[in-house]
């Protein structure tokens, strides 16, 4: 004998899921639908999708954008006070001495941008670039700066810039993850949490790739499973993941779904990716590629070059370290010599292919350095070096609807603190997300009761940037 109650809670039960269903296939989280198909933007973006150079570690911006002339006359000797009572550093004490720079500047581009001698190649393409010499960050260490910069927060867990790009536009490439990380030099200390997805669905982490090699690890099939073998198998695991999304609406299920078929289809398109044979020898030239200081760093601009015209929409290259708390007058130059031609070979090659004007072209690091040294020997004093410095630090722009051939910012006679048109962190993410089309106060997701957003509670689109 069935009671009322048990009665009326079953229908509640076949409602309720019939209802579930409705629901998620209205806010795009049915089994059929991708979530990485392309979206529109809140308003029509000037940018479709990020190239970001990563400069992981913290160059130098006294020794290569922004040049203070003060530091040669106060060179071995400690600043006032008045100048440094209020300062926070993470190594050493606002009594440290001055280190004066070696490097030679000259003015380029239309508006006599201040490049160094250390970046000729970056030099001859100046009047395309937009410099931001007062950038600021309320972090002065490494991983919870990186953090700050790629997450807008600097606590874990939170969802990567590339991971909002990808949630807000999907990818226009079927065969390639949306979000792709490239990495070169030493690593970052923000690792992997520069690129997760925190609390959005995984569909949206970024996908490290190799240079060389096998682009990701495990992607063939193991010995004796051909691709006719593989997609049955992933067709029956397809059939049960739709099943248990259907009854459950997690969405985390949608995104195993696109994950398992992207890297079906990945497996034949990968290759073709590494393969150069096709680039011209004067492409591949002028990125460095054979090179030995170069090659590393070349083929990673040229991937990200290749990827974006497979329709990737945000491409990361970590390159490190710039943390040189010692010897800066050794490894800047020897860093320097790794990036500089393939970075301006990517800006010249984007703009060849009129691939600029829609592709958002960032360069810069997580803070900046101090123009006292910094001892870690103080034994050796040719072995000098710089403590992170947030206050004030440089980066650059391009394409995308940036307005070049400018510097932005002003900081004071040591680089110590700005003095004109400070430009947070999370300014720079919500000018971003701008030029994709977004308000960055409505690129919102909902977790743990609250409405997040990648510039957090802060941000404003600079509009000294904006073409």
């Amino acid at each position: 004998m069935t009671h009322r109650r048990k009665f009326l809670q079953s229908l509640g039960s076949g409602f309720g899921l019939v209802a579930l269903q409705h629901l998620i296939n209205q806010d795009g989280y049915g089994a059929t639908v991708d979530p990485m198909a392309p979206r529109p933007p809140q308003f029509p973006g000037k940018a479709k999708r990020v190239i970001f150079l990563f400069q992981e570690g913290a160059p130098s911006q006294m020794d290569l954008f922004d040049p203070k002339p003060e530091l040669q006359k106060w060179h071995g000797k400690s600043l006032p006070p008045s100048l440094t009572k209020d300062l926070k550093l993470a190594f050493i004490k606002p009594t440290a001495t001055i280190l004066g720079s070696p490097r030679t500047f000259q003015k380029y581009g239309p508006q006599g941008m201040d490049i160094s001698d250390l970046l000729p190649h970056t030099a001859s393409i100046a009047g395309d670039l937009c410099f931001v010499r007062s950038m600021h960050s309320d972090q002065f260490n490494h991983h919870p700066g990186q953090l700050k910069l790629f997450t807008g927060h600097n606590q874990v867990g939170r969802p990567a810039m590339g991971s909002w790009v990808t949630y807000g536009l999907g990818s226009e490439s079927q065969n390639l993850p949306g979000f792709v990380v490239l990495s070169s030099g030493s690593g970052a200390s923000g690792g992997s949490d520069n690129f997760s997805s925190g609390f959005l669905p995984t569909t949206y982490t970024g996908t490290p790739f190799r240079s060389t090699g096998d682009p990701i690890l495990y992607l063939k099939n193991p010995t004796g499973i051909d691709a006719t073998q593989q997609r049955a198998r992933l067709d029956a695991l397809r059939d049960l993941n739709e099943m248990r999304q259907s009854s459950t609406g997690d969405e985390e299920i949608a995104s195993r779904i696109h994950a398992y078929e992207l890297a079906f289809r990945m497996q034949s398109s990968s290759p073709e990716l590494l393969d150069f044979s096709k680039e011209t020898q004067a492409t591949k030239d002028s990125y460095g590629i054979g090179q030995e200081a170069t090659n590393a760093y070349g083929t990673n601009c040229l991937l990200a070059r290749r990827m974006i015209e497979r329709g990737v929409r945000f491409v990361m290259l970590s390159h490190g370290s710039w943390d040189h708390h010692s010897a800066i007058n050794t490894g800047l130059p020897k860093l320097c010599k790794t990036t500089d031609q393939p970075v301006a070979a990517l800006i010249k090659d984007l703009k060849q292919r009129g691939m600029l004007d829609d592709t958002l072209v960032v360069w810069g690091s997580e803070f900046g350095r101090t123009p006292m040294s910094e001892f870690r020997r103080p034994e050796d004093a040719a072995n000098a070096g710089r403590d992170h410095n947030p206050n004030g630090y440089t980066i650059w722009m391009t394409g995308g609807g940036i307005k070049t051939g400018q510097m932005i910012g002003k900081t004071d006679d040591f680089g110590l603190n700005i003095l004109e048109d400070l430009v947070d962190v999370n300014d720079l993410q919500a000018t971003m997300l701008h030029l994709l089309g977004f308000d960055h106060t409505r690129l919102t997701y909902r977790f743990m009761g609250r409405e997040f957003r990648l510039t957090d509670v802060h941000g404003h689109v600079v509009q000294k940037m904006l073409a």
